[in-house]
């Protein structure tokens, strides 16, 4: 196996960033900092192409936790990059607004008002970032994104470009110490902080990154694995199953043979 090169990947991912956005033709990035890692690596790349980088918080009842350790991560970046500023826009009046004019059943449903909060954040980022000309940047990691679907679907995957998409949840770690991302960051524990309480990601999946990342590169027979690793492979198999519809483009009626 390739050894993990963080500096050549993150030049990479930085000359990447630099040409699609000359090829746009736009000013800059926006990205939506959230207190985790994926979005701290996402804005540290963003910083380093020298582009006007503009980042987002958008606490939604959001967590002390959560509110301050992105607080931290986009002052850091303030500091460190003379191209990156900052807004700071509390979302929670707009969606308790949005939420008490549906109708009750809705309201109450955790799971829908978990992705309205995502999309909500969505829908400001482009709003933004049309006005100052910028592209809106993803921070989903490859097992989100291509493994378990792990994603609002026009939520935080409603986005123009995503620079770690190829990147493994542990890789994405890797590039976070190389790009000296806040440690408060680094040993939080994932979460996508949509529920408003301190659930974690692995809360909610029922098994961590790293064993899901067994399960997604896992080629050999299910009858080799153990009990435990039966288990996270038959998770790993549900949620890639039932979130196709995210990872797959939108489909479409074809009428090329009845319009023929």
């Amino acid at each position: 196996m390739t050894q993990f090169n963080s500096e050549k990947i993150a030049s990479y991912i930085v000359n990447w960033l630099v040409d699609y956005l000359e090829e746009a033709p736009l000013d800059g990035f926006i990205v939506g900092v959230s207190g985790g890692v994926d979005s701290a690596v996402v804005a540290t790349l963003c910083a380093q192409t020298r582009k006007k980088v503009l980042l987002l918080n958008m606490p939604i009842l959001q967590s002390s936790a959560e509110y301050e350790r992105a607080k931290e991560q986009i002052h850091h970046l303030e500091v460190s990059y003379e191209n990156v500023s900052s807004l700071e826009i509390d979302l929670t009046s707009t969606f308790i607004t949005f939420k008490n004019a549906l109708p009750e059943s809705v309201g109450s449903n955790d799971l829908s008002m978990a992705n309205a909060r995502a999309r909500i954040r969505m829908t400001t980022l482009y709003a933004i970032g049309q006005e100052h000309y910028c592209l809106v940047v993803g921070t989903g990691n490859k097992v989100e994104d291509f493994g378990i679907g792990f994603f609002t679907k026009y939520g935080d995957g409603g986005v123009d470009i995503n620079p770690i998409a190829d990147l493994l949840k542990s890789e994405v770690y890797k590039l976070a110490r190389h790009l000296n991302v806040c440690k408060s960051i680094i040993e939080a524990k994932p979460t996508d902080g949509l529920w408003g309480d301190n659930r974690n990601d692995e809360d909610q999946i029922g098994a961590s990154y790293d064993e899901l990342e067994f399960a997604m590169n896992y080629k050999g027979a299910y009858d080799d694995l153990s009990g435990r690793q039966k288990e996270i492979y038959d998770i790993y198999k549900r949620y890639n199953t039932m979130n196709q519809h995210k990872m797959k483009p939108i489909p479409y009626c074809d009428l090329s043979e009845v319009k023929s």
